[in-house]
C-alpha cells in the first residue's frame, strides 16, 4: 500500500483544525455545565479549573454556587477559593477584598490565618512606586502588623518584618522625594515645612543627611531673599541649622558648601554684633 505523505502546510491546517475543533469541544462542554442544575457537578469541575490554573472559569462556577450553598459548610470552602481565583489571575484589589470579607464572614475558620496574611501580602502586592500615592503602602504594613500581633509564633513572622521594612523605606523615599521636589523648586518656606516634617517623621532615615543640608540650605536662601525686616532673625535661625548640621556630620560631604553658607551668615550677622 503507498504511503500517503502529508505536505508541511497541510500539517499545520490538520493540526490547527483539530485544536480548534478541541476549543470548541471544551467551551461547549463548559456552556453545558453553565446551564446545568447540577450543583455537585459544577462544584467539582470548580475545583478540576482551579487545579489547572483556568481561574476565570473556575470562579464564574464558584460564584455563581456560593448564594446556593450559603450556609452550609461548602460555603467557607467556596469563599477561599473565590479569593484565590482572584489572586491568581493577578487582581490583587480583588483578592485582597474577597480575603478580607472572609476573614469577617468566617472569622472561626481554619483558613482565618492563611487569609489575613494574604489580605496583607495584596496590599504589599498593590503598593506602587514611591511616587505615587502610598495610601496601599500604609494599608500593608498596618495589614502585616496585625497578622505579626494576632500570630506571633508564626512561621511568616520572619517574611513580614522583611516586607514591613521594606515598604517603610519606600514611605521614606517618598518623603524624601516629596521634600526634594519643594527644593529643586527653589521654594524655600514649602521646602522647609516638607524637610522638618520628613526628617521628623522618619528620624532614622538613610536620607537624613542630605535632608539637614537642604534644610540648611533652604533656611540660608529664605534668609538671603527676605526683607529686611526679616533678614536677620532667619540669618539666625539659618546659622543655629547649620551647627545641627555640622554637629551631626563633621565630616559631610557637603562641607564646604555648608562652610561658605555660614561665612555668608556670619558676614551679615557681624554687623549686628555691636548692638548686642
Amino acid at each position: 500500500m503507498q504511503k500517503i505523505i502529508v505536505a508541511e502546510p497541510m500539517r499545520k491546517i490538520i493540526f490547527l483544525f483539530v485544536l480548534f475543533a478541541f476549543v470548541l469541544t471544551g467551551c461547549s462542554d463548559y456552556q453545558k455545565l453553565l446551564k446545568s442544575n447540577d450543583n455537585s457537578l459544577k462544584y467539582k469541575k470548580a475545583i478540576e479549573y482551579y487545579n489547572a490554573e483556568q481561574y476565570v472559569k473556575a470562579a464564574t462556577l464558584f460564584e455563581e454556587l456560593l448564594p446556593i450553598y450559603r450556609g452550609t459548610s461548602k460555603a467557607e470552602t467556596i469563599s477561599y477559593y473565590i479569593s484565590y481565583c482572584s489572586y491568581g489571575q493577578g487582581d490583587y484589589i480583588s483578592a485582597g477584598y474577597f480575603f478580607r470579607n472572609f476573614l469577617k464572614t468566617f472569622p472561626d475558620s481554619p483558613y482565618s490565618e492563611e487569609s489575613l496574611y494574604m489580605s496583607a501580602y495584596c496590599y504589599y502586592l498593590e503598593s506602587p512606586k514611591p511616587r505615587l500615592d502610598q495610601t496601599p503602602t500604609t494599608n500593608a504594613i498596618d495589614a502585616m502588623q496585625l497578622y505579626i500581633n494576632r500570630y506571633p509564633n508564626s512561621t511568616r513572622i520572619s517574611k513580614c518584618n522583611d516586607y514591613i521594612d521594606e515598604l517603610q523605606d519606600k514611605l521614606v523615599y517618598k518623603s524624601y522625594l516629596s521634600a526634594r521636589n519643594y527644593y529643586d523648586r527653589g521654594h524655600s518656606p514649602s521646602a522647609i515645612i516638607a524637610l522638618q516634617n520628613s526628617l521628623k517623621d522618619y528620624p532614622g532615615s538613610s536620607y537624613r543627611e542630605d535632608l539637614m543640608f537642604m534644610l540648611l540650605e533652604s533656611k540660608h536662601q529664605l534668609a538671603y531673599k527676605s526683607v529686611a525686616g526679616k533678614k536677620r532673625e532667619r540669618y539666625n535661625n539659618a546659622k543655629e541649622e547649620y551647627f545641627s548640621f555640622v554637629d551631626e556630620y563633621p565630616e559631610s560631604k557637603h562641607m564646604k558648601r555648608a562652610e561658605k553658607m555660614i561665612e555668608d551668615i556670619e558676614s551679615y550677622l557681624s554687623k549686628f554684633n555691636t548692638n548686642n
